[in-house]
């Protein structure tokens, strides 16, 4: 089997070359090229592109966000893992949203980073275990979609109280045509066949 090519970005001297052995230390990895700034890594990763790249944030010049999106957008197959000390919520999406498949703090012991190159080789996305979790709570937090029209959430809540379609009409000044419209948008959007099933999957009824 031929060897995983890993490239790295990072201004720091001790860091990098601390990286450079930890991947040449490992059997089935061998370190390409390493780049202390963005500018230089823009070019020599598209020249002689890696499997994978270890980017940093903080570079001289050019963010490592910057360098990830501008590789992408030119159409690069490079995997990018993110190695940065940086744990602001704005640039682990910043950075997953310019084409990062991976992102660790650089407190990651050794073994876990390979662990992690290996698993982003695989098609994987390693992150960090705090990081993970801020990905997960941004989703939590979303607003679920709203499915249904507000007039169309009224004539549901008119129809679950048990009121009749002329009523519903009368109600909501509307005609009678117009409540049955609403009411088959409804069934539509919902994927339900009958009034029970519509407000049961709606309000989340069992």
């Amino acid at each position: 089997m031929d060897s995983i090519l890993v490239s790295i970005v990072e201004d720091i001297p001790e860091i990098r070359e601390g990286m450079r052995f930890i991947v040449n230390q490992t059997p089935g990895f061998d370190c390409l090229s390493v780049f202390s700034n963005a500018e230089d890594a823009l070019t020599g990763l598209s020249e002689n592109p890696p499997h994978l790249c270890i980017m940093d944030i903080s570079l001289p010049g050019a963010t490592g966000i910057e360098c990830i999106r501008r590789l992408k957008e030119g159409g690069s197959e490079i995997q990018f893992v993110v190695f940065t000390i940086y744990e602001n919520s704005d640039q682990v999406f910043e950075a997953l949203a310019a084409g990062a498949s991976g992102y660790l703090l650089k407190d990651t012991p050794p073994d876990r980073i390979i662990t992690a190159l290996k698993e982003l080789y695989e098609g994987g996305s390693p992150m960090s275990a705090s990081i993970a979790r801020k990905v997960v709570a941004s989703f939590q937090r979303q607003p679920t979609p709203r499915v249904l029209s507000a007039r169309e959430e009224e004539v549901l809540e008119l129809l679950s109280r048990g009121h009749l379609y002329k009523e519903i009409a009368d109600q909501l000044k509307i005609s009678t045509g117009t409540v049955r419209q609403h009411i088959h948008h409804i069934y539509d959007k919902l994927h339900v066949q009958n009034k029970t099933e519509a407000i049961n999957k709606y309000y989340g009824r069992p």
